[in-house]
């Protein structure tokens, strides 16, 4: 891949296969590559309009043998359809700060991460993680990434966190994690919402929110969020429900 640099290329490598975590009976495999060198930097934004995401220093993408059920989406944010059930959960946390922050660990975000983890995906690989761990994902980024915090207005108490790269057209949600006592909250569709809301504010044309997988219920809510574009071998395209 040429990006102006006299820096070697990049190069990719495939995963060995593995279990799906998403779809019973299928193998995953990825094409992956390194981030951390200069090259590597200066292509993530061309990566990620090709429908490469980020974790920690690598970029990847699905490369499965028998699938390709994972689409990258992203949202437009200028045509964004402000539906009313997304503003009632926007009212709902009107006593929340938001607030970008470092991409640097706290004590204080590890265990609102923990809580999420054991709540949400008990039993799941990331509920082994470590403050180190926790560290090397928060923290192991070659591009520019930050933290959107928010807190309770009448107690500062830390409620939610998303992990964001920025990116030349738009915001790439990582991760998020947050306080499901209150599920009234919506607390992942309001991160969701606030990121966009960021990106209007900052002129910014899309939100990546990773890859859509049409009958997997951890993935297709992610078509909610309207108007969303597709990737396919056609370039971006607009998703049309049906």
């Amino acid at each position: 891949m040429f990006d102006g640099t006299t820096a070697p290329p990049l190069i990719f490598v495939r995963t060995m296969p593995m279990s799906c975590p998403y779809i019973n009976g299928q193998v995953e495999r990825r094409l992956v590559t390194d981030l951390s060198t200069v090259r590597g930097r200066k292509s993530h934004d061309l990566l990620a309009n090709a429908g490469f995401r980020r974790t920690q220093h690598i970029s990847y993408k699905p490369a499965c043998p028998n699938c390709n059920a994972c689409k990258p989406i992203r949202v437009r944010v200028r045509d964004f359809t402000w539906k009313t059930g997304f503003r009632r959960i926007k009212n709902r946390n009107r006593d929340l700060i938001g607030e970008w922050k470092e991409a640097k660990v706290t004590k204080e975000q590890f265990t609102l991460f923990q809580t999420y983890q054991n709540s949400r995906h008990n039993g799941g690989d990331m509920g082994l993680m470590d403050f180190v761990d926790f560290g090397e994902m928060v923290e192991r980024s070659p591009i520019e990434t930050k933290l959107l915090e928010y807190r309770k207005a009448s107690s500062a108490e830390l409620v939610a966190v998303m992990l964001v790269d920025i990116q030349n057209n738009g915001f790439s949600a990582v991760y998020s994690f947050f306080d499901d006592r209150e599920p009234n909250r919506s607390l992942g569709t309001f991160l969701v919402l606030s990121l966009i809301s960021e990106a209007s504010v900052d002129g910014l044309d899309y939100i990546y929110l990773g890859y859509w997988i049409e009958n997997s219920p951890k993935m297709s809510y992610k078509t909610r969020f309207s108007p969303a574009e597709i990737l396919t071998s056609g370039g971006w395209i607009t998703h049309i429900k049906t």
